[in-house]
């Protein structure tokens, strides 16, 4: 709305000084035209925004242009901060909208706490995109014209149209009544019925999605925390999945858990390895991750696992044969 992006606008000169057009455009994902048209417009209303010409000319606000809100101390401001700096402000295309915000909480500081809590901000860092061993995290994508929709019946409780493209299967659309939505390692997921049925469905599968006008059929108290366990429990206990007890170096325990579906138990082990008894997609899935950790993993059981495993090893001797 433009109201929003007019505030935004004045917000980023009180917080930065003199802008350019184009760097006003950049922040604000608008054209040059529409900032030059909001400058005008701000003026107008009496904000004392000014022009100054030549190469490092730009917009600026007159000085001591502010007002301030006393009600938040050094570290409520740091906690939003930081949580407005990591990864997850892409959830749910939400990501432009938090920037504004932050740039709201940052404009309502006192002058006080306004510099401290931006520089402390920049030293904590929330899930980085890669581990130490430089593995990155790839966060799925989900076009934000999809994400709208979606979010709007979540949030209307309207019924939803969604062009789902399960595993395996084609494209179907479908209705459903949305619950909520959640996202977990950066992957989001849509909470739902449908006639009746529990549903959970991966946000980066949503090709397109349509909200309808009609209500959903879902209770007006909502438990997701409490609605994601039992779903969890729910696809954990289907399907093919395989549990597997094993042993295991503690300092490939990370490895592991990134390629398994859940660890049921865990216990250290008599010669300061891991117990853990955790489950797999399938048997396929089990033996290649395990395969992927070599003699810092021993799978104890099921047989069937161990034997593949051993064939796998053999097969290797085989091919390369005895050394020369």
């Amino acid at each position: 709305m433009r109201a929003d992006r007019l505030v935004s606008l004045v917000l980023l000169l009180r917080q930065r000084g003199r802008l350019t057009a184009d760097t006003l455009a950049r922040e604000l994902e608008v054209s040059t035209r529409t900032v030059l048209r909001d400058i005008e417009a701000l003026s107008t209303a009496g904000v004392p925004v000014y022009a100054e010409r030549g190469r490092h000319g730009g917009f600026a606000l007159s000085p001591g242009f502010r007002t301030e809100l006393t009600g938040l101390n050094h570290d409520e401001a740091l906690a939003l901060l930081t949580a407005g700096s990591t990864r997850g402000e892409q959830a749910f295309g939400l990501g432009s909208a938090l920037a504004s915000a932050m740039r709201k909480v940052v404009d309502a500081l006192p002058e006080s706490h306004r510099a401290t809590a931006s520089d402390a901000a920049q030293r904590l860092l929330v899930d980085p995109e890669a581990d130490l061993l430089s593995r990155r995290l790839v966060s799925e994508e989900v076009p934000g014209s999809t994400m709208i929709e979606v979010r709007r019946a979540v949030l209307a409780g309207h019924k939803l149209r969604i062009h789902y493209a399960a595993t395996g299967q084609a494209p179907q659309w479908r209705t459903v009544d949305p619950i909520g939505l959640v996202t977990v390692r950066d992957r989001g997921y849509l909470l739902a019925t449908r006639s009746g049925e529990d549903r959970t469905y991966r946000l980066s599968r949503v090709l397109a999605a349509e909200e309808l006008p009609e209500t959903a059929q879902r209770p007006n108290q909502v438990d997701l925390d409490r609605i994601w366990r039992e779903r969890s429990t729910q696809f954990l206990s289907g399907g093919d999945h395989i549990t597997v007890l094993l042993r295991m170096n503690p300092v490939r325990r990370e490895e592991l858990l990134d390629t398994a579906l859940a660890v049921r138990a865990e216990e250290p082990d008599a010669d300061g390895w891991l117990r853990l008894e955790v489950t797999f997609q399938d048997s396929r899935h089990a033996e290649w991750a395990l395969w992927q950790l070599s003699t810092d993993a021993e799978a104890l059981a099921p047989q069937s696992l161990r034997t593949s495993l051993r064939n796998r090893a053999a097969a290797i001797v085989t091919c390369y044969g005895e050394p020369s």
